[in-house]
């Protein structure tokens, strides 16, 4: 199957189509990486990921406080799963990441129980691709969805809102207490009186 790509690859490399990306641009794409900070597009109190506001400020994941490992991944792909360690695992300490507000982390906290470990550390794993550059892309995805999902800001109500929830109770109790009456009717008619 291998000889039988690389004579693709050789057929159509000659007619001047080229399939498979140069070293040099799959090593440009990966490169911003791994500069010192990590940006991603999270806007603290923010109502949505699209709507920034003025008073919001961008998140910079900075690489420094993040600890990345790689271990062989699990599931399918012959014996490359067995000999490169492509599954990445990035992890931070969530209660001393001063570049998270205080109020988020402890929204993060709340929500992503299962992500932290006894030491209090966010735990983000990705093995979705046979490439590291790739598995820790989607860890940082994943940490940036994680931060933009806690710092969602709580839908606030209108005053049609509130009206339509004031009709809406007026009317459930309306209901309760005519059901009730009727109940009520309907066992008082049943009573059978001795005289």
């Amino acid at each position: 199957m291998a000889a039988r790509v690389g004579r693709r690859c050789l057929f159509y490399g000659r007619t001047g189509i080229n399939l498979i990306p140069h070293l040099s641009e799959l090593r440009s794409v990966a490169l911003p990486l791994f500069n010192n900070t990590l940006s991603s597009k999270v806007c603290f109190g923010s109502q949505g990921a699209d709507t920034p506001q003025d008073n919001d400020t961008q998140v910079h994941i900075p690489k420094e406080r993040l600890t990345v490992s790689y271990s062989r991944s699990s599931g399918p792909g012959g014996q490359h799963v067995n000999k490169v360690s492509t599954k990445a695992e990035v992890r931070f300490h969530l209660h001393t990441a001063d570049w998270i507000p205080e109020d988020v982390r402890q929204k993060i906290f709340q929500k992503n129980k299962n992500r932290m470990n006894k030491a209090g550390e966010l735990l983000v794993t990705s093995e979705m691709s046979r490439s590291q550059q790739r598995n820790l892309s989607d860890c940082i995805q994943k940490i940036s969805a994680i931060i933009a999902e806690a710092s969602e800001k709580p839908h606030e109500p209108t005053a049609e809102d509130v009206a339509l929830r004031e009709a809406r109770l007026q009317k459930r109790d309306k209901q309760r207490l005519k059901q009730k009456k009727i109940h009520s009717t309907t066992k008082h008619s049943r009573r059978v009186d001795f005289d």
